[in-house]
């Protein structure tokens, strides 16, 4: 099975790349669920890992996928800036006010691209089962080599039946990778289904203590961050190995 490890810096990177991840998704702030990382970012993992390909993630704001033509824009522009700089992916989503897929913002993107390969993340899994298998032909043929999907359950692990659904209507168009609240007990249930592609964001959360005397404003902060878990990563290597 293929890894992907999703991270926010360079010592992230490496431990990616020293377990035998095929690639990661590169992005900034993990903790309000991932948004497009900066230029610098991209080049800081380039310089620490050169041959590890680099999918980095379009998404422009936490909350919804819903984007106005101003958001598209700058999604438009963040992807031809990534493909300048060298990323060898990004991961894009975009819906409509009712939870459907924008295709027109996809395209946008897809074009952007200027042939980096695409995944498109798990945005899908707003979308009813019937309307996201059906979305699955339609986005292969827009371009998108991948989909990003926890079967639309809180966990990939609970939404295998949809993630099957799904592989079977892609019939070979692109690939399903199961992402969200993954085990690596799960692995196996994933390659019984069909599924080759695995995404973790493999983090833990680091507290710092901060000594007293504090300000009430300091008291009020949150002094705790993602870092990527080098046992997490390398126990899902591990069992990744055991199932090629």
């Amino acid at each position: 099975m293929f890894l992907e490890i999703a991270v926010q810096d360079a010592p992230g990177a490496q431990l990616a790349a020293s377990y035998g991840a095929a690639r990661i998704e590169l992005c900034c702030a993990l903790q309000l669920g991932g948004l497009t990382p900066s230029q610098g970012l991209l080049k800081s993992v380039q310089l620490a890992e050169p041959a590890l390909p680099i999918h980095a993630l379009i998404r422009p704001r936490p909350g919804d996928y819903v984007y106005d033509g101003a958001a598209v824009a700058l999604m438009v522009q963040e992807i031809k800036e990534l493909h300048d700089g060298g990323a060898t992916g990004v991961v894009i989503g975009a819906l409509t006010a009712e939870d459907g897929i924008d295709y027109a913002a996809v395209e946008a993107m897809v074009a952007a691209a200027q042939g980096m390969h695409i995944t498109f993340h798990r945005a899908i899994d707003h979308l009813t089962l019937r309307d996201a298998v059906t979305a699955v032909p339609r986005l292969a043929e827009l371009g998108v080599q991948r989909i990003l999907s926890s079967g639309g359950a809180s966990r990939a692990g609970e939404g295998v039946e949809q993630l099957a659904a799904m592989y079977q209507a892609a019939e070979g168009g692109l690939s399903i990778m199961a992402g969200g609240g993954v085990k690596t007990s799960d692995f196996a249930v994933f390659r019984a289904a069909g599924l080759n592609d695995v995404h973790l964001s493999a983090k833990r959360t680091v507290n710092l203590q901060t000594p007293e005397p504090l300000t009430a404003s300091a008291r009020a902060e949150d002094n705790s961050y993602f870092a990527t878990d080098a046992g997490i990563v390398r126990d899902a290597a591990k069992t990744a190995q055991a199932l090629a």
